[in-house]
């Protein structure tokens, strides 16, 4: 499976650019997003971590290699082998949601990024990941993040990781078919293309 998602990491046509001095990879299919409204976007998402926690961003810089930007079919994640944080194209150009969502889910793909230098790299790399307990101490990070934030910016982000945390292991950590999570976004590009 790793492979299919690492085959489907920027086949053709990416663009390198830099944000607040992380390397960005952004593969853009849409003509309906401009690279630069979603690099803006992630400047702004950035820029909140660097002000309300900016040790978290000390870590994104010592644990990440690169950010990739790219159409998939969630709005982060975390790829080990490349150590980098995958924020999804078209959930960087919605404008009817402020930075703060945005910045929450890098916050949370930095937690994974952490864990995995820290317990499967420089730990034991044969140790099992107990995927739940993960996502609690990722989801956790997204409501200290929310915390920390004016009111008015964290309460969504608040909302969403309480609503997470109550929710049970095997749904907050599911298992999921890569493929068919792709075919579906496909689909969906497909249908807004006319096509």
């Amino acid at each position: 499976m790793l492979e299919f998602l690492r085959t489907l990491l920027f086949p053709q046509g990416s663009a390198y650019h830099e944000v607040r001095g992380f390397r960005v990879r952004v593969e853009n299919t849409r003509e309906d997003i401009t690279t630069a409204d979603v690099l803006t976007r992630l400047d702004e998402a950035l820029a909140l971590i660097e002000t309300h926690q900016p040790w978290r961003l000390r870590h994104l810089r010592r644990d990440l290699v690169e950010f990739h930007v790219m159409r998939f079919a969630c709005r982060g994640a975390y790829f080990p082998q490349e150590r980098a944080c995958l924020t999804e194209l078209t959930f960087l150009a919605r404008r009817d949601i402020s930075a703060a969502p945005v910045a929450s889910s890098i916050v949370h793909e930095g937690v994974h990024a952490r864990v995995d230098r820290f317990v499967h790299r420089l730990g034991d790399p044969s140790r099992p990941r107990d995927r739940a307990r993960e996502e609690r101490l990722c989801r956790t990070a997204e409501l200290s993040f929310g915390h920390s934030l004016p009111l008015e910016l964290g309460a969504p982000v608040i909302e969403r990781a309480l609503q997470s945390l109550a929710i049970a292991d095997e749904e907050l950590a599911p298992d999921v078919d890569w493929r068919v999570a792709q075919a579906r976004v496909d689909e969906i590009d497909r249908g807004s293309r006319g096509g």
